[in-house]
């Protein structure tokens, strides 16, 4: 078994994943190779002109859509985005308010009170034991 040092590699989705951006939208040499644990790090510590582009202005994935936006991701699927999209974009989309991103901001908000009453309840718990 080999070890993991930072001769580890992971697939370009993965590197992107880990970014935060859109695979597609990255440079071809990008998608076309592996990534060291290292590389990654030197990406994220040191972001090049094109990832900081894609961090800016996008197109983003489904993740950064949906945090940008405070919806989940299922929401952004029930809202009917199937594609990424630019920071341009989702910003027009906070100001145009449509009734499904309200819809699913409410419920985000509910699930956000729903994990702390269950935080708090189990620290109470905790506390009595």
């Amino acid at each position: 078994m080999k070890s993991h040092q930072s001769t580890q590699t992971m697939k370009p989705a993965t590197a992107a994943k880990k970014l935060g951006v859109y695979l597609p939208a990255t440079p071809q040499e990008f998608q076309d190779g592996v990534v060291t644990r290292s590389e990654l790090n030197e990406l994220q510590a040191n972001p090049p002109a094109w990832l900081q582009e894609l961090r800016g202005n996008g197109p983003h994935p489904r993740p950064v859509v949906a945090a940008k936006l405070g919806i989940s991701i299922a929401g952004v699927a029930r809202g009917g985005i199937t594609e990424p999209l630019t920071t341009e974009q989702i910003e027009a989309l906070k100001q145009e308010r449509p009734e499904w991103l309200e819809k699913e901001r409410a419920i985000q908000a509910e699930v956000r009170k729903e994990a702390v009453r269950i935080k708090e309840k189990k620290a109470e718990q905790d506390q009595r034991s």
